[in-house]
């Protein structure tokens, strides 16, 4: 019985050192990612912590599969061409509405909330994707498909502030040169806009939280908060926003209902490419 069991733990130990070498090679090429330039071996050893000796042997392997490239001249290490490859491969599959559907129809399932997800269209925002949650009703200015305000949405508020001002303007002058009256009282924080410096603070503080807010914008007794998503450009590629009555939903950015919307939209973003887990922070 003993023997048995020790011949089962021999044929086990081949596939856990399979395993780590695996991660012990998604390290050095982790390091590489978050370097950015080529660098010595001594300084790739020094950053994994893997003695230099383990480390040539990893690197020789991660040169054979083209991951890994090696200077001719300078003896310098950095990322080979089939990461390139790799990540084309990657930007071709995402799809921003799988990665957002599940993660909306949970969060939707948490807050009972409306909650969807805008891109910037010909039109300017628009809403692509939405799921209404058992606290909340049928709105018409929630159809897929319907184009919201830039200075009165939060969802066209969070692109107001992340996109460039020549992409925005037109949609800031038409709407800016409407009545704007009573609304300013509804958000003394993020009030509408009605001129340059009003409009330059309100990106301002846009970005300095995160995140936008509109209360009765679309609906006078309804409240929106909006979190951007970035690409692996860093530059917005949708929205995420959640609505509900004035006295239902709490906006304030630092309530759980907004810190849980920017996680999604943080965990989405992630998906894209704006950032990525490091095997050495791990």
């Amino acid at each position: 019985m003993k023997d048995e069991t020790e011949a089962k733990t021999e044929k086990k130990k081949p596939q856990k050192k399979g395993i780590q070498s695996r991660v012990t090679g998604f390290q050095i090429v982790d390091f590489l990612v978050q370097r950015g330039e080529p660098v010595p071996l001594r300084e790739i050893a020094r950053g994994t912590g893997l003695a230099p000796s383990k480390l040539q042997f990893y690197l020789n392997s991660l040169i054979e599969v083209r991951v890994v490239h090696q200077n001719s001249q300078s003896g310098l290490y950095g990322l080979g061409p089939y990461t390139l490859q790799l990540g084309i491969a990657g930007l071709q599959q995402f799809d921003i509405f799988e990665a957002a559907r599940l993660r909306l129809d949970a969060f939707a399932d948490r807050h009972g909330h409306n909650v969807f997800l805008g891109v910037w269209g010909n039109q300017g925002p628009t809403i692509v994707h939405r799921v209404s949650g058992h606290r909340s009703r049928a709105l018409l200015e929630l159809r897929l498909g319907s184009v919201l305000p830039v200075l009165r949405s939060a969802l066209g508020r969070v692109f107001l502030a992340n996109l460039p001002e020549d992409v925005t303007k037109a949609h800031v002058d038409r709407e800016m040169g409407d009545a704007l009256t009573g609304l300013e009282e509804q958000d003394p924080e993020m009030p509408v806009p009605t001129n340059k410096a009003s409009l330059k603070e309100l990106r301002k503080r846009i970005l300095e939280q995160g995140m936008s807010r509109a209360r009765g914008g679309l609906l006078s007794d309804h409240t929106a908060v909006s979190a951007p998503v970035f690409d692996y450009r860093d530059k917005i590629i949708a929205g995420v926003t959640a609505m509900g009555p004035i006295h239902a939903l709490d906006d304030s950015f630092d309530g759980a209902l907004a810190q849980d919307l920017k996680r999604v939209a943080d965990e989405i973003s992630q998906e894209a490419g704006q950032t990525t887990t490091h095997y050495l922070d791990i």
